[in-house]
């Protein structure tokens, strides 16, 4: 295999296997070798690697590197090349053992050595990190040597390799195969590999799920009828499937037309013990791909559910995006309502960022929070002298968000004496300041929201009935976070995201939830809303012992019972019902993926396919 052989700065002779396209060399602890040295750039120099050539290459003008004692930035390596970077003296070798080479092995038990040391090698490639592709080609170069083969190919699931013949086994017909990888015993890419390789062989080993020899192909009774082995004038071939707890992979398929070269049982033996090892890698890095895919999907997901910093997906939030969208390009006075932590504030925001006063300024109230003294002087400011501790003029918030927008929260908390005023202002368009005579002017568009029922508040002589009308021009009213559905779980998993650095980066937020504390949060009333699970999820990743967050760390307290009782219809809808709300749960519980959801439920994923399909057709029904 070829490879990098120096000294480690603690005298150690290092051996380092070139398996990757590109390497980096250079002083980071992020290179892929170390090399130490004053004047050794973090990342100095980088090895690319393709079929039959190695080139070494500074990064910059400023980073040469020395070859017999001269100053280069570019170098095809070949075999037993030596070059310096900085204080390390680095040998390259295209084969295993650069500096001892030994005449190939003849006897039995020099073969059997000979397989078992190629295997230790690759068996070491599999557990240091690298691409799927060069590990591929790694193989099938490294079975090719083995074998004495004069190719080799590697046929993984995917395209069909031919159409069978009338009368084949329908679990060999819907099997479809595409060739990976192709190689010479030269290291050499093969072009037009499938016209190559036999189709009757394959589908031999395909249909027995064993290993093939043919040590004479041409003569051999099985296949002397086969026109792919007459065409191809075949000598000798194994083919050996990548198997992994019974499911077909593919296949390792390797051929000479040399009848000198015939294959033997002792190498098939060999080649079966390399598939079952790369079988194992293979089945790991597509399992690997695939929760990558997945995490890219749920980050797209995740994307596609964000209105500005708001999350949610449920068809009452959606209700909620559409409205804000209407309201926001005009002046309209608004207010918004819902229960403490629902997000009224967020709403606010995405009201004046989607309006044309966006690039003015945005100003917040709570008039909850402001003595009832002071609350007229910090809306609408004040003159020097206008009362005691009023040292100097003072512009209130009113000013202060003029050609912008200014959010009065708990308004419904505002006490009647100033309700009056603020009407007066809503109607002008204008203030008057504490202590002064004259009024001002103001351009500012008004957003209001509430905790309160304010028409009970009405009926009560707490708030003016004229001033809900001239704020409640247009209404929208938030969801609390119970009545949401699976948007908990969107919600958790974004602010997951959120506070992951704070806590170590050591949560995943599409995977960090187990069973239990998905079925928490799903069942859980939320009084507090998004603001109380914000803090038992700060709460549940101080307290999770590992990557994982259970229902116990969430110190969510769920009745049994709690789940509100269900209307009496009859038994063929109370089936679908749960049916359609259980397939849910459970894509919830797979953060959406059917393949897995279809694999829990035990049915065909087609099922799961129809009903999503069938929940987006009564949304578009609803729409219109």
């Amino acid at each position: 295999m070829p490879h990098l052989q120096y000294k480690a700065p603690d005298g150690a002779l290092v051996r380092f296997p070139l398996v990757r396209r590109l390497i980096t060399l250079g002083s980071s602890s992020e290179s892929d070798v170390l090399v130490s040295g004053s004047d050794v750039a973090s990342a100095h120099a980088t090895l690319s690697h393709d079929p039959g050539r190695f080139r070494l290459e500074s990064t910059a003008r400023s980073n040469p590197f020395f070859v017999n004692g001269k100053k280069t930035r570019s170098l095809e390596l070949r075999h037993g090349e030596l070059f310096v970077i900085g204080d390390v003296e680095f040998v390259f070798s295209a084969t295993d053992d650069a500096e001892h080479p030994r005449e190939p092995p003849t006897s039995e038990s020099e073969i059997q050595l000979a397989a078992m040391n190629r295997l230790q090698d690759f068996s070491r490639l599999l557990t240091a990190p690298a691409d799927l592709d060069g590990l591929l080609n790694e193989l099938i170069d490294q079975v090719v040597s083995l074998t004495k083969a004069s190719k080799g190919f590697l046929v993984l699931a995917g395209s069909s390799v031919s159409p069978p013949p009338p009368g084949t086994d329908p679990a060999i017909a819907s099997t479809h195969y595409e060739v990976r990888v192709a190689r010479n015993i030269e290291r050499e890419a093969i072009s037009d590999a499938e016209a190559l390789l036999s189709d009757d062989i394959i589908r031999e080993a395909i249909s027995t799920k064993t290993a093939q020899i043919i040590s004479d192909a041409l003569h051999d009774t099985r296949f002397q009828n086969s026109l792919s082995v007459i065409n191809l004038k075949l000598s000798s071939v194994m083919c050996v499937p990548l198997l992994v707890r019974g499911e077909l992979l593919g296949l390792i398929y390797v051929g000479n037309n040399d009848v000198i070269a015939l294959f033997t049982r002792e190498q098939l033996e060999t080649l079966e013990v390399f598939a079952s090892q790369a079988a194992l890698f293979i089945k790991n890095a597509t399992l690997l791909n695939e929760l990558r895919s997945e995490k890219t999907e749920l980050a797209d997901r995740l994307e596609n559910v964000k209105f500005g910093s708001i999350i949610g997906a449920c068809p009452r939030m959606i209700e909620v995006y559409k409205r804000v969208e209407k309201v926001a390009s005009t002046d309209i006075t608004v207010l918004i309502t819902g229960q403490t932590g629902t997000g009224k504030e967020l709403i606010a925001h995405e009201i004046h960022n989607r309006s044309p006063r966006a690039k003015g300024p945005f100003v917040t109230v709570n008039c909850g929070a402001i003595p009832e003294n002071l609350i007229e002087s910090e809306l609408f400011g004040h003159v020097k002298g206008a009362f005691t501790g009023a040292i100097a003029n003072q512009i209130g918030k009113f000013q202060a968000a003029d050609k912008g927008t200014i959010f009065l929260d708990e308004i419904g908390e505002m006490p009647m004496a100033l309700q009056v005023k603020l009407l007066r202002v809503l109607q002008e368009r204008q203030i008057q300041r504490v202590g002064d005579a004259k009024t001002v002017p103001i351009d500012v568009r008004v957003v209001a929201a509430t905790n309160r029922e304010l028409r009970k508040e009405i009926e009560a002589h707490n708030f003016r009935e004229d001033l809900y009308f001239r704020l409640n021009v247009i209404g929208i009213e938030l969801p609390p976070l119970r009545e949401r559905g699976n948007d908990v779980l969107l919600v958790a998993r974004y602010l997951v995201n959120r506070f992951s650095a704070e806590f170590g980066g050591r949560f995943d937020a599409q995977t960090c939830f187990d069973e239990g504390a998905v079925r928490a949060m799903l069942k859980f009333s939320w009084p507090g809303n998004i603001r109380q699970l914000e803090n038992h999820l700060k709460k549940a990743m101080v307290l999770a012992e590992g990557p994982k967050i259970g229902a116990g760390d969430l110190d969510l307290d769920v009745p049994e019972g709690s789940e509100s009782p269900e209307d009496i219809v009859p038994l063929t809808e109370a089936r679908d019902r749960w049916q359609r709300e259980y397939i849910n749960r459970v894509l919830a519980l797979n953060d959406g993926n059917r393949t897995k959801t279809a694999r829990d439920l035990g049915v065909d994923p087609r099922t799961v396919f129809r009903h999503l399909e069938k929940l987006e057709r009564e949304k578009q029904e609803a729409k219109g």
